[in-house]
């Protein structure tokens, strides 16, 4: 029997999440909603949402308290534990599994990190974004008032560090500089080199390329200079729904074994992000 999926928002994420669903041959689409759609109206074994961050953790707790597991792929990075907590009480609450910030960063990425330490306990890890479009930030970004649209983009630095180039284009008799603090502030932005840029139209700039490049350097046991890089060029929301899209198999997996709460990414063994029979995948993949 396939997985029955929802999918609640239909943006950039939420169309990817349609196509990663229709393509797994595991899973059954049973419908697309919207953020002020009944959520009582939804039946499904797991939905994800794809709503913007700031949305998701209510949406979550909604689907959660009727015991339906949820995937989302929140991007605050410094809120996943406070959510994990607030999340995990609802889910253990209702007999279900919620898989939070199951992008790929956080999430996929978030696994890589983990390996890595794990092969040099000792060390320092630089993950470096981009050059790309930030969706998370992007989508902040329109939502401070004056901006009819917006694009955020991500430009690497080095050793951890970014720059965000956010490009806005203005509602008829909106100030600028109003904007520009605005955006500064914004918790999405203000940790970071912020640069606003106002331009006639967002349309002809926007771009969903993304990508990432993580360097470890660290220590073995006592063995030094121990160096791993890891690289990818991505298209950002393909892939943010691709992994949510596998985490949504994990979750019902997990719900199905008795295991109900709130995970992180690295909680959960890689292979029930998989279809197929478990021995069969171990005999392939290991």
């Amino acid at each position: 029997m396939k997985t029955r999926i929802a999918i609640l928002g239909y943006g950039n994420i939420g169309q990817a999440a349609e196509q990663s669903v229709l393509a797994a041959p595991d899973m059954q689409l049973t419908g697309i909603y919207h953020h002020n759609d009944n959520l009582d109206v939804i039946d499904a074994d797991a939905v994800l949402v794809c709503t913007p961050t700031r949305e998701v953790p209510a949406f979550a707790e909604k689907l959660l308290a009727r015991g339906i597991c949820t995937v989302d792929s929140f991007d605050i990075h410094t809120q996943v534990a406070d959510l994990r907590a607030r999340l995990n009480r609802v889910a253990q609450s209702h007999d279900a599994v919620g898989i939070i910030a199951a992008g790929w960063d956080p999430g996929s990425d978030s696994v890589v990190r983990t390996l890595l330490l794990a092969m040099a306990p000792n060390g320092l890890t630089y993950t470096n974004f981009g050059p790309g479009r930030s969706m998370g930030h992007t989508v902040a970004a329109k939502a401070v008032a004056g901006v009819k649209d917006a694009l955020s983009m991500t430009i690497p630095l080095g050793t951890g560090i970014h720059r965000r180039m956010v490009y806005v284009e203005l509602e008829a008799g909106a100030d600028f500089a109003t904007v520009e603090q605005a955006i500064l502030h914004d918790d999405y932005f203000a940790h970071d080199e912020t640069h606003v840029v106002a331009v006639p139209s967002v349309a002809q700039l926007n771009n969903v390329a993304h990508g990432v490049n993580m360097v470890r350097s660290g220590v073995s046991g006592s063995t030094h200079n121990q160096r791993f890089e890891f690289n990818m060029t991505i298209n950002n929301p393909a892939l943010t729904a691709q992994v949510m899209t596998a985490c949504a198999r994990a979750a019902v997996r997990m719900k199905h074994e008795g295991r109900p709460g709130a995970y992180t990414l690295i909680e959960i063994p890689p292979i029930y992000l998989l279809p197929g029979d478990t021995e069969e995948l171990i005999r392939q993949l290991v």
